[in-house]
């Protein structure tokens, strides 16, 4: 067993947090990679799984299995009956969720400290043994069309990730939404779901994190007890490696069938995956470009030339290459979409040709600290993000070594990602226009 002894975030007088997360790791003999994380604070225990499977790993024929997936084993399992698995983590005091990525999908239980023993059996009897119903497939296949409709289909520039990945990418399975097609997820069968299950939910393909308030020799025994019987019965899983071309020329398309209220431009740069160099290089960039009313995006499009009404940038980060989304949302329904490309190209030339100082660099540390440490206040979150460094990276530990990663972080590395990546020629465009908008 593997211990971190380490301490909770401060914050050190260089700008950058010097706390970290302390936890122990172990496998079972199945497989499972286990991760505990004492935290005595609050009475208060989170249980959080992680399988490696995302929409990346669907075919083509079901794509939005994964997310449908994950509706699916809410409905119930071998020994819980379908509608209970909620409802005996509300009555025990807790809350539990779970989201699905291109690339994972995670489940999360946070119950009072004295409840483990009902998180631990409710995960284990999910990952056991496969039990959806006929019934309980119709019925979540309803949940996550209704889904699809109001979040994608119904709402203002709802279709931009649909849009957007697929001028991205041409190959890889990044290209259709983690939501699926309605076409694709009716025709999923009870024999597909089956498949999936036995394929991708096995302890070898999983990471169980324990975060709170727990004695550790007793939590070890407990997880032992519920999920060292569960067997693995399949060969290691290999992720596709990625195959798509590099973007040569800039894609783009114009939407003016939509009913959006505001004229809007959405740019967004394929870059390389999550945690490397450059990405954080560039994750930091899109800090100086749009976080706060002083960035450089706001001050140009929405104080100085008063054009937008909302205009951002972030790092749409992925475990194989992703997407630096850059976008401008116009002032008036008649606006010119043609001004609002303008600007932001004129924003993204000046940070290409260097026009970036040390000061802008340390604000974006500073910002990018202050979200970390405030996305581990709850021990879900940091049982979150110990999962995902586990998965991505190999390495848990990755979560106490990421912040002095962005520290490292040189003026000379941001200048150069922004003047690698952000070209035309590696650019995707999606344009929203109204009935009273002004085409390019």
């Amino acid at each position: 067993m593997r211990t971190i002894a380490l301490e909770l975030p401060t914050f050190s007088k260089n700008g950058m947090s010097s706390g970290h997360i302390s936890f122990e790791e172990f496998r079972l003999e199945n497989g499972l990679r286990v991760i505990l994380h004492e935290d005595h604070t609050s009475a208060v225990v989170c249980l959080d799984i992680a399988y490696h499977v995302g929409s990346k790993n669907e075919d083509l024929s079901r794509r939005g299995f994964a997310h449908l997936f994950e509706h699916l084993l809410f409905d119930g399992s071998a020994h819980v009956p379908r509608g209970k698995f909620d409802e005996y983590i509300t009555q025990a005091g807790g809350h539990d969720n779970a989201y699905t990525t291109e690339d994972k999908t995670n489940y999360y239980e946070v119950l009072p400290a004295h409840q483990l023993e009902l998180a631990l059996w409710l995960e284990s009897d999910r990952m056991l043994e496969f039990a959806a119903t006929e019934i309980g497939l119709a019925t979540q296949k309803q949940v996550v069309k209704e889904e699809k409709r109001e979040r994608y289909d119904n709402t203002p520039y709802g279709s931009l990730s649909i849009r957007m990945n697929r001028l991205a990418y041409t190959q890889y399975p990044y290209w259709w939404a983690v939501i699926g097609d309605m076409e694709t997820i009716d025709a999923a069968t009870l024999t597909d779901v089956r498949t999936f299950f036995e394929r991708f939910y096995v302890p070898e393909n999983a990471v169980l994190v324990l975060a709170g308030d727990f004695d550790r020799e007793q939590a070890g025994e407990g997880i032992r007890r519920y999920f060292g019987s569960i067997p693995n019965v399949v060969p290691p899983i290999v992720q596709p490696p990625f195959d798509d071309p590099d973007l040569s020329e800039e894609r783009r398309v114009i939407v003016d069938s939509e009913p959006v209220p505001l004229p809007a431009v959405f740019y967004a740069y394929r870059v390389p995956p999550e945690g490397s160099r450059e990405h954080l290089a560039l994750d930091l960039l899109t800090d100086i470009l749009s976080s706060g009313e002083s960035s450089r995006l706001y001050r140009k499009l929405v104080y100085e030339l008063q054009i937008a009404s909302e205009t951002a940038s972030y790092v749409d980060g992925r475990e194989m290459p992703g997407l630096l989304y850059l976008y401008a949302i116009h002032r008036e329904p008649h606006g010119a979409i043609g001004e609002l490309e303008a600007a932001l190209q004129e924003a993204v030339s000046e940070v290409v040709l260097h026009e970036v100082s040390e000061t802008e660099l340390q604000k974006a540390k500073n910002k990018v600290e202050a979200r970390t440490v405030a996305s581990r206040v709850t021990v879900q979150g940091r049982a979150d993000q110990l999962a995902h460094a586990a998965l991505f990276y190999e390495d848990a530990n990755r979560v106490n070594s990421l912040l002095d990663e962005y520290g490292s972080i040189t003026l000379e590395e941001v200048r150069h990602a922004a003047g690698r990546y952000l070209k035309t020629s590696n650019r995707c465009s999606v344009l929203y226009l109204t009935g009273e908008s002004i085409p390019e």
